[in-house]
């Protein structure tokens, strides 16, 4: 065996041995101020849930978009699903995206077509056979509690329901990842705790979620791994953490 296939092999062992999510030693800067992530070394495993919190500005919002390949690293590097996203070309990001199901605080739904296309879409962009679209959609819409509620227009549901149709588009493709930025940031308390009970059944069927929230109390009654973030480091990483006070 080559000395370079004996460092791809040894790569890929490191990788697996890490998770399916491995920052090493990452750094991300912009062309002002202070780096926004500063030397960050972190392994999440397959199925694990983590909360990301920590006060604005910590770099909770940069380290997502590394995930999903919005940014690349300065320095450092970024692996996910075995994927080392630096060396990943710009045509391959759409297929490696297929993996991971995002869902944002203010829902991003396409206000003019019913509850049925908005998670069609998600089927259609990767090229899914019609059929299978019309047996997939009304299954996952009976997972989120939607089940009644596929002709309706976005526009007329409550705040939970968006929510709910928006993690029904992000887990139509089955992803490996599901990553939730501030999921829970625009609903009332009843609402934001039925999402979190929904995200943590997600993660008991094995997907791997990363939730990143301001939600004190959600974070304490859950008692799942904490990452806090502060200037652009992480300062403590807990499995059974809470929501730690900002200095």
């Amino acid at each position: 065996m080559s000395k370079k296939e004996m460092l791809r092999r040894r790569r890929e062992e490191m990788i697996e041995e890490n998770g399916v999510i491995f920052l090493d030693n990452v750094s991300k800067a912009y062309t002002t101020g202070s780096p926004a992530l500063n030397g960050v070394t972190l392994s999440i495993g397959r199925g694990e849930f983590v909360f990301i919190v920590g006060e604005t500005g910590s770099g909770k919002s940069t380290l997502i978009k590394l995930l999903l390949r919005e940014l690349t690293a300065t320095s450092g590097s970024v692996y996910v699903m075995g994927h080392d996203l630096g060396r990943l070309r710009h045509r391959q990001v759409p297929k490696f995206r297929r993996n991971i199901g995002v869902v944002f605080q203010d829902f991003r739904l396409l206000n003019d077509r019913n509850v049925y296309e908005n998670v069609a879409f998600a089927q259609r962009i990767v090229q899914t056979p019609p059929s299978e679209i019309r047996r997939n959609v009304p299954t996952i819409l009976a997972t989120v509690g939607l089940a009644g509620k596929y002709k309706a227009k976005t526009r007329q549901l409550s705040g939970g329901e968006q929510q709910r149709v928006a993690m029904a588009r992000a887990l139509i493709n089955n992803p490996s990842i599901l990553l939730a930025d501030e999921p829970t940031g625009n609903l009332d308390p009843k609402n934001s705790w039925e999402i979190m009970r929904l995200l943590e059944e997600i993660n008991e069927s094995g997907t791997t979620v990363v939730v990143v929230t301001h939600n004190r109390e959600i974070v304490n009654a859950m008692h799942k791994r904490v990452i806090t973030m502060r200037k652009g480091v992480i300062v403590s990483d807990e499995e059974g953490g809470e929501y730690i006070d900002e200095d």
